[in-house]
């Protein structure tokens, strides 16, 4: 029933002595700069909508209401959100008075690290060491990149010396298993996936449950299992994808260790209805925002922040760009420096 793709590597190595691929990363000077820049790239679009105003705005004079009119309609309509934007002029005003900020100009850096306060409690590392294999469930609605970032997401592990196991849980959609048996292919890593007989109709819980226990067998560190896309408003497939949940958890009593819910920059505010929708039926532990670069409502960020001003998700990833290393961990002070700079 269930078919393993495996790299060229992995054929001419024995399951009990798994392969093991691991690239040799970029000094860390080389990679911040780079990656740095194609962060700021890619939030050209954003930066373009929000800059250009910010720019006109704390072009000098004095700070009155009317100023914090304007700044706020901006802030509003680049997708930040009516909470966080509150919350950020109401930290503004707090700080105006308490230096006694007189010039607009001066704004600017206020805003910043008033920006960067709000967003570093999204940036929570993911620490994928605690267990072994350590598996992560991918969950999101149809269209937002879920393959491309498992895809994205296997580099990205194997540069910090990981061993990788793809599943291809999507069983609905008819070209999700062929998309991820390529990126495996790209990646050197196997893949757990269906026959390729259409008629052979298989359970995708039945596909993870299987790449778990394969795992566990050939000493895997880490299982990356994509799961079919679905609207918050199918409710038969949104208890479809709790199956899954639970099927995991018998191959594997403490798994999945982290559940990341992907989501499409380009959503804006719908963002916010998605996590708290598959977070109510899977305890979603983390965020991948992916496609900031093709879209001005990078605001998205600091709106999922404001919106969770107590307890905030851990926005893991962030998509920037269709390279294979376009999707990196979340920095705060990076992202608003690129976003603002």
């Amino acid at each position: 029933m269930f078919s393993f793709f495996k790299s060229k590597k992995d054929l001419a190595e024995t399951d009990e002595t798994p392969a093991k691929s691991v690239v040799e990363p970029e000094s860390q000077s080389e990679e911040s700069i780079s990656f740095a820049s194609r962060l700021k790239q890619g939030l050209s679009r954003t930066r373009q909508n929000l800059g250009k105003q910010l720019s006109g705005l704390f072009g000098g004079g004095k700070i009155d209401e009317e100023l914090y009119e304007e700044l706020e309609t901006i802030l509003l309509t680049s997708d930040i959100g009516v909470n966080a934007t509150h919350q950020l002029l109401e930290n503004l005003r707090k700080q105006v008075k308490r230096d006694a900020l007189t010039d607009s100009i001066q704004l600017k850096q206020a805003l910043k690290e008033s920006l960067i306060a709000m967003l570093e409690p999204l940036a929570q590392p993911l620490d994928t060491t605690a267990h072994k294999p350590f598996v992560i469930m991918i969950t999101g609605v149809n269209g937002v990149g879920k393959t491309t970032s498992i895809g994205k997401l296997a580099k990205f592990f194997q540069t910090q010396g990981h061993s990788v196991l793809l599943a291809a849980g999507d069983t609905f959609r008819a070209a999700a298993r062929e998309q991820l048996i390529a990126w495996g292919e790209r990646n050197n890593v196997t893949v757990i996936a269906t026959d390729s007989d259409p008629d052979k109709k298989s359970d995708p819980a039945a596909v993870i449950y299987d790449a778990v226990n394969s795992a566990k067998a050939r000493g895997i560190d880490i299982v990356l299992a994509d799961t079919a896309g679905r609207l918050t408003t199918q409710l038969h497939l949104m208890e479809e994808i709790k199956k899954v949940k639970r099927v995991i958890a018998k191959a594997m009593p403490d798994a999945p260790h982290e559940v990341l819910l992907v989501l499409d920059a380009n959503t804006g505010q719908n963002a916010i209805t998605q996590v708290s929708a598959f977070d109510d039926a899977l305890n979603v532990t983390g965020l991948i925002l992916t496609k900031l670069d093709g879209t001005a409502k990078g605001g998205v960020v600091a709106a999922i922040a404001g919106q969770y001003p107590e307890n905030p998700p851990a926005l893991r990833f962030i998509g920037v760009g269709e390279g294979l290393d376009d999707l990196r961990p979340f920095d705060a002070r990076e992202f608003v420096e690129a976003l603002l700079d």
